[in-house]
């Protein structure tokens, strides 16, 4: 198995069954879409908070787990309802839209 440094766009699609239809939904329409859309960004992003994968170095467990395995277990865990994750998401997706507007403005100039 082979840790990723952050959660990669790869593992979207193993999220997929893990929760409501809502959930199961968005994780294969985010894993048919290319790794640089600004949806699939978003995702990732918002996985990288769930995980921890800042805090992930190549001796912890988690990292020894593979990505997939430990985003499967994070996902499959959390408490919180299916509406706090799609609550993640939007966030990530607005932090993501404002990066991107923030390189545009900067390559315009």
């Amino acid at each position: 198995m082979r840790a990723e440094i952050l959660f990669p766009h790869k593992s979207v699609y193993a999220l997929a069954g893990l929760r409501e239809a809502k959930w199961r939904e968005l994780a294969k329409r985010v894993s048919t879409l290319p790794e640089d859309h600004p949806d699939s960004l978003a995702f990732c992003l918002m996985m990288i908070h769930q995980c921890g994968c800042l805090d992930c170095n190549p001796d912890r467990y988690k990292a020894l787990m593979g990505c997939a395995a430990c985003a499967k277990r994070n996902i499959a865990g959390f408490k919180g309802s299916d509406d706090q994750l799609f609550k993640a998401y939007k966030q990530a997706r607005s932090e993501v839209a404002k990066f991107l507007q923030a390189e545009e403005l900067e390559q315009a100039a």
